[in-house]
């Protein structure tokens, strides 16, 4: 296998960017460890507000903007020289600011999906350096983003990540009845992806997968199937650095294949989750007679007719550990998990044959 991977203007030492995992599953601890052991450690800037000292109750953007910023100086005193970037989703409200604070705190780069970041080169305009990802799950997804982007800013995407909604974890960019149906070949929008860059623009630049990776022989799989590396989240969650509860960690130890499956999210996007615990989710909400606590979605089931349930807060309080009534997002490999492991093991797993 080929050491390395660069985006844009940053280099690690191997094809592997960690999952941003958001609600303070992927923080400051667990993207700096993988920074500091040659990876792309990842943030996930959504609801980490929520659990920070400035969080007052009512001032949750102001809270997200600081504690972002404060997550990715704690992230580089782990890996002063690391990569360490951060996942922004396009749904939440505060996405622009989510962007700017990501650049401020000194993120090298940002991985954007749950919709199509389509003016994300203009937020980030005063930071050049900053690489920029886009999230797909489809060659056409791609096409509108490069499109977009190459006239209103002149810039290609410093790297693509595909993701496949059969196996990713959290909120998934396919309809709910498309996922499953073995239609998609996640590989196949892989070379397409690859293809239409190359025969329209003439330009190469990697193409990351992401969703179903577990271990070494996965990885070798994607690689020889085109993709450039790799993106990983599930499996990191059960590391000793990972930022959640042990509670949290706990369920994934616990859960078994069946007990993964599809929820659909008030964000109007399906989610794979450990399932088996929703209505006691939907429970927590009526019984406590909660609204909206946060408005923090563009598109909220929960915000506008109090359906389904709020679900910052619920994975708010799965992170904390209170996995009886809180969603715990993993992807569908959660059940291979057996052990907690340093992620220094996993690299370890991961990349046997690299000094």
């Amino acid at each position: 296998m080929t050491a390395g991977l660069t985006i844009g203007k940053h280099q690690v030492k191997y094809p592997l960017i960690q999952g941003g995992m958001g609600v303070r599953i992927s923080g400051y601890r667990l993207a700096g460890n993988v920074a500091l052991n040659g990876g792309i450690g990842i943030v996930a800037a959504a609801g980490l507000g929520l659990d920070s000292e400035s969080y007052t109750g009512k001032n949750f953007f102001a809270a997200d903007h600081q504690a972002l910023v404060d997550e990715l100086r704690k992230a580089y005193e782990i890996a002063p020289d690391g990569v360490i970037g951060v996942n922004c989703m396009v749904a939440v409200k505060n996405y622009d600011d989510a962007v700017r604070a990501s650049c401020e705190g000194g993120a090298k780069i940002i991985i954007s999906g749950a919709g199509l970041p389509m003016n994300l080169p203009g937020l980030t305009a005063d930071y050049p350096d900053v690489a920029l990802v886009p999230i797909v799950s489809s060659v056409k997804a791609a096409e509108l983003i490069v499109r977009k982007w190459q006239k209103s800013f002149q810039r290609f995407p410093d790297a693509i990540v595909v993701e496949d909604p059969d196996t990713a974890g959290g909120h998934l960019g396919e309809k709910m009845e498309n996922i499953g149906s073995g239609d998609y070949d996640q590989y196949a929008t892989v070379r397409g992806v690859k293809a239409y860059l190359r025969e329209k623009w003439d330009v190469e630049i990697p193409v990351i997968a992401a969703g179903g990776v577990w271990d070494h022989d996965d990885l070798e799989y994607a690689m020889q199937q085109g993709a450039d590396g790799v993106q990983m989240g599930t499996r990191f969650v059960v590391t000793e650095e990972c930022d959640a509860d042990d509670a949290f960690k706990q369920a994934y130890l616990d859960c078994s294949k069946e007990d993964i499956g599809l929820i659909m999210s008030p964000a109007g996007l399906p989610g794979r989750a450990i399932k088996q615990n929703i209505e006691k989710i939907w429970q927590w909400d009526k019984d406590n007679d909660t609204y909206c606590p946060s408005a923090c979605l563009k598109k909220c089931a929960y915000q506008t007719s109090r359906d389904r349930f709020c679900i910052m807060h619920a994975l708010d309080r799965s992170q904390k550990g209170n996995t009886d009534t809180g969603l715990v997002f993993c992807g569908s490999n959660a059940w291979k998990a057996k052990r907690i492991e340093t992620v220094k093991e996993v690299f370890a797993e991961l990349f046997p044959d690299v000094e």
